[in-house]
Order: structure tokens, then C-alpha cells, then sequence
């Protein structure tokens, strides 16, 4: 038995019914959304989003890494993307430690980790705004691409938009 079957199973009852075989790939409402791992995120719901209308980046701390750069320059050149959202939320892990601390924790493991950067935030609008300049700066991005900040609160599932 492995520790995949729940998944394969409902897997093959998903793909019993599965309607969207006719989707391109491109961003149907020209939209891409940075946000967290968190699984209390459901970045299609709660915009009334379905699938093909949007692209969705996530990563610890909806952070604007290299990594979303190169993935938002071919989300834009490639699949129809004209505007980003970029949206943390509250109650955020990430907001909860520093990337010290996760070294420490993954060293008592006999693991060391310092070759990499977390990306914590221990000041999410601090972080919020400068991963927006990030995106709003980048040379390699148009000019005119519009792009947006909000923090999903999970308890309410309300966004508080974020001015700059």
C-alpha cells in the first residue's frame, strides 16, 4: 500500500467527470496571483475564479523570489498574464520566525541549510510593498503591467487591499 492511494483513488474519480480538457493553458481573465502555500488559501474560490482563468504562484510567505520573476515574465509573454496580484495572509508561518531560526531547527536535524535564503517576513507589509516595487521595477517586465497588493485575512476571508 502507499501512502498515495487516497490520492490516486480520488484521482481517478476526479478524472471520471473531468470537463476541462479544452483549456489552453493561458490565463483566461489575465490574472496572476503570488500567494502562500498556506492550505487555508483557496486562491479560485475566493475570487470567483475557475480553472484557466488564472495563473497561481505560491511559495512560504507568497514571497517575490527569483523563481516567481522567471515564472511571471512567462506568464506575461506566454500566457496572457496583464495583471498580478501579490497576496500574503494573516496568521502567516513565515511571519512567525526568522530565517536563523529555521536554520537552527533544520542543524538540530543534522541538516545544514545555510546555502539557502527563506525569505521570512518578519514584517509582512515591510515585505509586501518591496515585493511589489520588486515586480513594479523589473526590467524585465512591461512597464505597464498593473499590479496589486492585499492581505487575505484567514479567519474572515476578507482582503485588505494595500495602497502604495
Amino acid at each position: 500500500m502507499s501512502r498515495f492511494d487516497d490520492l490516486l483513488a480520488a484521482n481517478k474519480e476526479f478524472s471520471s467527470t473531468f470537463t476541462d480538457s479544452e483549456l489552453t493553458g493561458k490565463a483566461a481573465r489575465g490574472l496572476a496571483v503570488v500567494t502562500c502555500m498556506d492550505s487555508r488559501i483557496d486562491p479560485l474560490g475566493m475570487f470567483g475564479l475557475r480553472p484557466g482563468d488564472a495563473k497561481i504562484l505560491r511559495n512560504a510567505g507568497a514571497r517575490v523570489t527569483e523563481d516567481v520573476l522567471r515564472t511571471l515574465v512567462l506568464a506575461v509573454y506566454l500566457l496572457g498574464v496583464n495583471r498580478v496580484l501579490v497576496m500574503p495572509h494573516t496568521d502567516c508561518g513565515m511571519a512567525k520566525i526568522t530565517d536563523d531560526e529555521v536554520h537552527r531547527l533544520a542543524a538540530r536535524n543534522g541538516v545544514d541549510t545555510r546555502s539557502l535564503e527563506f525569505h521570512t517576513v518578519p514584517d509582512q507589509d515591510s515585505a509586501l510593498r518591496r515585493d511589489l516595487t520588486r515586480i513594479r521595477t523589473s526590467p524585465f517586465l512591461p512597464s505597464d503591467l498593473a499590479v496589486g497588493g492585499a492581505v487575505y485575512d484567514v479567519r474572515t476571508g476578507r482582503l485588505t487591499p494595500v495602497e502604495m
